[in-house]
């Protein structure tokens, strides 16, 4: 039988499909990490960033980074916040009756995606880390991130602010947190991942309000075709 990819990117997916699955692996231990993101006063915090940067843990396999979709949709970029790992590719689809211009000037990826409907042309490929914002040159209201991480083990807090990455292998890492409205940085934590692990991490995390803004009715003059 011949195998559709080299073999060791097939044991190398395998590796990883078995961890992300729970199931046993010679040599391979992993774990899920679950944090919990608040504010100053204990309220849950919404899309905010989870990543883990290993210290003394085995050095993973390296795997494609799962590609992304951020849509144009009722004229905002969802979702607010996208996090991928370096190298990642990501499509900007536009859900809406009317045309976009997406771009970025920000240093990580500078790219501009010119006035389109429905798919845009081709993928963009994020691969610098850092952080990424985005903006419409149609409509300045628009406000949208990419948070690029050199790292597979990543999340983004729910409504709950919490947040689960699964097969992380066992051993000590950084945990840093990220959020787009941060008022101040927050200093990474050290956390030993193992399958004893019972207390989630936990982030305090001070974030400006997200500010309302006015969107014009939409002129059916302007529809696109």
């Amino acid at each position: 039988m011949r195998l559709a990819v080299p073999l060791h990117q097939f044991l190398s997916r395998l590796v990883f499909a078995l961890a992300a699955s729970g199931l046993a692996w010679p040599g391979f231990a992993a774990s899920t990490l679950n944090a919990e993101v608040v504010g100053p006063a204990g309220e849950a915090i919404e899309d905010a960033a989870v990543f883990l940067v290993p210290v003394s843990a085995p050095k993973p396999a390296r795997h494609a980074p799962l590609s992304a979709a951020v849509a144009q949709h009722d004229r905002e970029f969802v979702p607010y916040l996208t996090v991928v790992q370096t190298g990642a590719a990501v499509s900007f689809p536009n859900q809406d009756p009317i045309r976009h211009h997406v771009y970025s000037f920000s240093k990580p990826k500078k790219f501009e995606i010119k006035l389109y409907a429905g798919d845009a042309p081709d993928p963009i490929i994020f691969d610098t880390p850092g952080v990424v914002t985005m903006g419409c040159n149609v409509h300045d209201w628009m406000l949208g991130y990419v948070l690029v991480v050199d790292t597979a083990s990543f999340g983004k807090t729910g409504a709950d602010g919490r947040v689960q990455i699964s097969a992380v292998e066992d051993g000590e890492y950084e945990s840093h947190i990220w959020h787009p409205r941060q008022r101040h940085e927050v200093a990474p934590q050290h956390v030993s991942v193992n399958r004893a692990m019972r207390e989630p991490l936990r982030f305090v995390i001070e974030v400006a309000p997200r500010k309302p803004h006015y969107k014009p009715p939409l002129d059916p003059l302007h529809y696109s075709k």
